[in-house]
């Protein structure tokens, strides 16, 4: 059994945007490292033995002060660079990254219109379909939990990963929208075994109450449900 603690990155200008970042490399922003101190000094008080982060610039920059707060409970040969996983990168959106969803709707209407039915196998010209997606999510978890058995191990990673692991640990289909809450900086606690997930407890910001409102893409508002095709 392995405890993953998971962090979504913290803000970037593309999140205030609304624009879908996938594979691009998009830094934070000031708000964004904000939240990355806090949650840094939240994650202080945790007991846990390792760190392990997507390969992307937004996740590299939220895990710093992680790393600076719990240098004394990790590998004392702890680098961050030997942990990186691109397999917890976000989604690959292929032509799309990088656009906004007005972008989107002008630059690409068919595309736009079959993605609003998120269907699990369909795909961006370029990108992933969800099914692949979870595939990939899911077998990096599973290496996690068989690598760091019986540890407490933190995962910051991207929104779109964390949604297919809550879908996974509510046994909810890969198809339709988004149906939980993935703040940026957020704690998300799981426990991995074998194949089994279980949520612990999800979506906790109490360390970034004051800060400004967080961006919300909201899936549901974008759906277009079966029955009105």
């Amino acid at each position: 059994m392995t405890e993953l603690i998971l962090i979504r990155h913290g803000e970037t200008d593309w999140n205030r945007e609304l624009r879908f970042q996938g594979h691009v490399d998009v830094p934070l922003n000031d708000v964004g490292h904000e939240q990355a101190r806090r949650l840094g000094l939240r994650l202080a008080h945790e007991t846990v033995q390792q760190l392990v982060c997507s390969d992307l610039l937004r996740t590299r920059q939220t895990a710093q002060p992680a790393i600076a707060q719990l240098a004394a409970q990790l590998p004392p040969s702890f680098l961050i660079d030997d942990v990186l996983d691109a397999n917890l990168r976000e989604q690959n959106f292929g032509v799309v990254d990088g656009l906004r969803v007005p972008d989107v709707q002008q630059e690409h209407p068919q595309a736009w219109s079959q993605w609003v039915q998120f269907g699990a196998d369909y795909a961006f010209a370029g990108g992933e379909t969800v099914r692949q997606f979870h595939a990939r999510v899911m077998a990096a978890v599973q290496r996690l939990s068989v690598l760091y058995a019986g540890q407490t191990v933190v995962v910051v990673t991207h929104g779109g990963v964390l949604d297919m692991i809550y879908r996974t640990a509510r046994a909810l289909p890969l198809s339709g929208p988004r149906q939980t809450e993935i703040p940026n900086a957020g704690l998300n606690r799981v426990r991995v075994q074998a194949q089994s997930v279980e949520i612990l407890s999800w979506a906790d910001t109490r360390h970034l109450a004051d800060l400004p409102a967080q961006p919300r893409y909201d899936q549901s508002r974008l759906w277009t449900p079966p029955t009105e095709r």
